[in-house]
Order: structure tokens, then C-alpha cells, then sequence
């Protein structure tokens, strides 16, 4: 009998793939901030925004303002979930910093600067997110010694051994 032995992952990806999940919780909980920020100006003040003539998209900034407060909220509250390291938020983010994505460039005319920032945020929460690929958990010792056959096993049909 073969004995199944599952790779342990190397401590040096380990880290980075920690700190890249770091690095999307931040950069998702800054976006979320922000975009509650700007949520709180649309709502408060629509005056603050740049009014653009015949653009495509016209929205009352009051109503955009909530939406934006909403989409911060959820990302703040995503950003909490993947400093936890949960799956669940790993998938919810790049959903979130997608609709961030649309939500920015939607209103692109209104606060352009801005809203080129947070795309860019978004674009990184997302590629952070998407670059991790979760490793399979460590073998314990008793999963391995389970894993062999206490019996002898015959050399019939079989490799032979290798000399080192």
C-alpha cells in the first residue's frame, strides 16, 4: 500500500498570501470609508459635486449618496470578515469592490478624481483577493500514520527501490 503524504505549504508563501489578505482587508476597509464619506457629501450636500450637462447617466445625487453610504457600509463590514481570513468574505469582497468599481465609474462625471481613486482601490482589493489561492490544511501524524498499511506489502509489481 501507498502512503498519501499532502504537501505542506512553504512558510515563505504562507506569509505572503497572510499579508495579501491583509492587504485587501485594509485597502477594502479605507474604500468603504470613503465611500461612506462620500456618501455622507451626496446626501448632505449635493452641491459639492461637479453638475456635467447632457451626460448620460443623470442621477439625483441625494439618492446617489445613499447608495454610496450603503456600498461603504458593506465594505467595512466585508473588510472585518477577511481580517477573520473567512471565505465567505473573500468572494463577498471582490463582489463589493466590483460594485464599487460600477458605482465609481457611474458617477465618474460628478466627482472624477475621486472616483479614478477609488477605482484603482478596487481594482487592487480585487486583485489581492483573486490572487489567493487558499492551501489545503497540513497533515496531522495520525491522518499519515492512518494512512499506511500496517500489513507488508509484496514487491510484486512495484518499483524497485532507488539508491540514493
Amino acid at each position: 500500500m501507498t502512503a498519501t503524504h499532502t504537501a505542506r505549504p512553504h512558510p515563505a508563501k504562507q506569509a505572503w498570501a497572510t499579508g495579501l489578505t491583509a492587504f485587501a482587508a485594509v485597502m477594502l476597509m479605507i474604500a468603504g470609508v470613503l465611500d461612506i464619506f462620500r456618501g455622507i457629501m451626496g446626501i448632505a450636500q449635493d452641491d459639492v459635486f461637479v453638475t456635467t450637462r447632457n451626460y448620460v447617466f443623470q442621477y439625483n445625487l441625494t439618492g446617489w449618496g445613499w447608495i454610496h453610504l450603503v456600498l461603504g457600509v458593506l465594505a467595512v463590514i466585508i473588510s472585518i470578515g477577511l481580517f477573520q481570513t473567512a471565505m465567505w468574505a473573500r468572494v463577498a469582497g471582490v463582489a463589493i469592490a466590483g460594485l464599487i468599481i460600477l458605482a465609481n465609474f457611474l458617477s465618474l462625471p460628478y466627482y472624477p478624481v475621486w472616483a479614478v481613486v477609488m477605482i484603482a482601490f478596487s481594482g487592487f482589493i480585487i486583485w489581492a483577493l483573486c490572487v489567493l489561492r487558499p492551501e489545503e490544511p497540513a497533515a496531522s501524524p495520525t491522518t499519515t500514520a492512518s494512512s499506511t498499511s500496517s500489513t507488508p506489502s509484496s514487491t510484486t509489481g512495484t518499483a524497485p527501490p532507488r539508491n540514493p
